[in-house]
């Protein structure tokens, strides 16, 4: 189906020729006629399927249509990143540029000038705000801003500002929403407490549901099976001829991010970094680098897993197994976008073969495993069953269990004691591994003794304590310096993840 065929004004026909749109995707078939009658809508669908022009163009079209006040706020479109938020933000300016529609992008990292812009905009009355939760709520509580005219209220991603903390926030940004209004929520998933968000600011919703949380047609799934030190050389190998093609290669952990990145620069490859520890203004530049060409290479957090819409990315690289399926499926769904094709691959070291195993039962397909490179050696066995059972998801060929080399045993104590454990009669209680918590005890022997001075009695009472041996390790978890989540802007702790609210 065609655009023209909507029915839309003329003037944002004249924005959609100059930006080239012609057919409707899926989601915005379904999703635009059923916007454009004033419905609240849900609609899911998977990443990379044109959802922004599903609720930008009709949301448009009935700005032009129907009176507005243009002294206000009249549309807010929530994201969870900024990068989406400019993003969705360059867009509309890309549909209205033949239209009086004015807009602005709210979000953090920025400088005060930036606040004040921000402000100014809003108070004046911009026709749309663009903003990621945190940075409007900071506008609301300081700067008094009226959104007593908002027609129309739009969630982007809604499950991912969700997954980042985000319900409580939403919900009070939508208690100064008149509750006459058209809430329109985009999602690409659809977990209970989407379902739960939707019942609460939703009203006689119309339900979309396209392709729910399946990758795209045209991507290539593939695995490597690898041990963890097998991967950066793995990662070399595979880009080391590909110089004219785009690469995500993306990581959960910050610090695993900054390594890769700095290795491949060692290689002389043309590689960018991007995680929520970098300065708004670098990430702005990484990013126009790597759309441009610049650099060939993303090594990057979860943090440009959705909403970032880079033209022609042939290949996406899982350093690392997603925690989630969803996150897999947006990572991947960075390519094969607007029915291209790429590819996905995945390293599944040994420690996440059962979680590789999950996403591949989500799918319902078994994705293939490619051969590791000759000069690589061979991988483990890919048995996700006996990993799990025999290595607790620490991989193995045999699936037996490995010692741990971070527990500290103290010789001919911890070994001896398990030996009494597992030859204990049946019925009876297993010895106890720990020692007592207030030192030597004197045994029955001793106690007996009736000979032994009350000197001796008295010191061996007021022995110091022993240290604990076989509950060190466990002592130590149970001590361990926990992660702070800080907001982005370069001020985070290197290595934890990248799932933190924005500003």
């Amino acid at each position: 189906m065609k655009f023209e065929e909507l029915g839309f004004e003329d003037s944002l026909k004249e924005g959609l020729d100059a930006m080239n749109f012609s057919e409707m995707t899926p989601v915005q078939e379904k999703a635009i006629p059923v916007i454009m009658e004033g419905h609240d809508i849900i609609a899911c669908a998977q990443t990379g399927t044109g959802k922004t022009a599903a609720f930008l163009l009709p949301v448009l079209n009935r700005m032009l249509k129907f009176p507005h006040d243009p002294d206000s706020v009249n549309a807010i479109v929530m994201s969870p990143t900024r990068e989406l938020a400019q993003q969705i933000d360059q867009q509309l300016e890309g549909f209205s540029y033949f239209l009086p529609i004015s807009s602005v992008a709210v979000y953090g990292g920025n400088d005060a000038s930036a606040w004040e812009q921000q402000k100014r905009a809003m108070q004046l009355g911009a026709d749309f705000v663009i903003a990621t939760p945190g940075r409007l709520i900071s506008h609301i509580n300081l700067d008094n801003v009226d959104f007593s005219k908002v027609s129309y209220f739009i969630l982007d991603e809604a499950d991912r500002m969700l997954d980042m903390g985000f319900y409580d926030d939403i919900l009070q940004i939508v208690s100064k929403l008149p509750k006459e209004r058209q809430t329109i929520m985009f999602s690409a998933t659809m977990p209970p407490k989407i379902k739960k968000l939707a019942q609460t600011i939703l009203r006689d919703p119309v339900s979309v549901d396209i392709a729910i949380s399946k990758p795209a047609d045209g991507i290539k799934q593939g695995a490597y099976v690898c041990y963890e030190a097998q991967k950066l050389s793995l990662a070399r190998t595979l880009l080391h001829d590909k110089k004219d093609e785009k690469i995500i290669i993306f990581s959960s952990s910050k610090q695993t991010v900054k390594d890769l990145y700095r290795a491949l620069r060692q290689k002389g490859l043309a590689a960018g970094e991007m995680h929520s520890d970098l300065e708004q203004a670098d990430r702005d530049r990484v990013m126009l680098d790597f759309k441009s060409g610049k650099v060939n290479i993303l090594v990057a957090t979860d943090i440009v897993a959705r909403g970032i819409d880079v033209d022609g990315i042939d290949m996406v690289i899982n350093y690392d197994v997603p925690r989630d399926v969803e996150d897999y499926i947006h990572r991947i769904g960075r390519t094969a976008r607007a029915n291209r094709e790429g590819a996905g691959l995945t390293f599944v070291s040994e420690k996440d073969q059962e979680r590789f195993a999950k996403i591949e039962r989500f799918l319902e397909k078994t994705i293939d495993k490619l051969p590791l490179p000759a000069e690589l050696g061979e991988g483990p066995v890919y048995d996700p069953k006996a990993s799990q059972r025999g290595n607790g998801g620490r991989g193995s060929r045999n699936g037996k269990r490995r010692a741990n080399p971070t527990r500290k045993e103290t010789p001919n104590s911890a070994p001896a004691e398990a030996k009494s454990n597992e030859q204990a009669p049946q019925g009876q209680k297993p010895k106890s591994r720990h020692r007592h918590r207030h030192g030597n005890q004197p045994n029955n022997r001793e106690a007996q003794n009736q000979n032994q001075s009350g000197s001796e009695n008295q010191n061996r009472a007021s022995a110091p304590r022993e240290p604990r041996q076989e509950g060190d390790s466990q002592n130590r978890q149970h001590r361990r310096r926990p992660h702070h989540r800080r907001r982005p802007g370069g001020n985070q702790n290197g290595g934890a993840s990248d799932t933190v609210k924005e500003n």
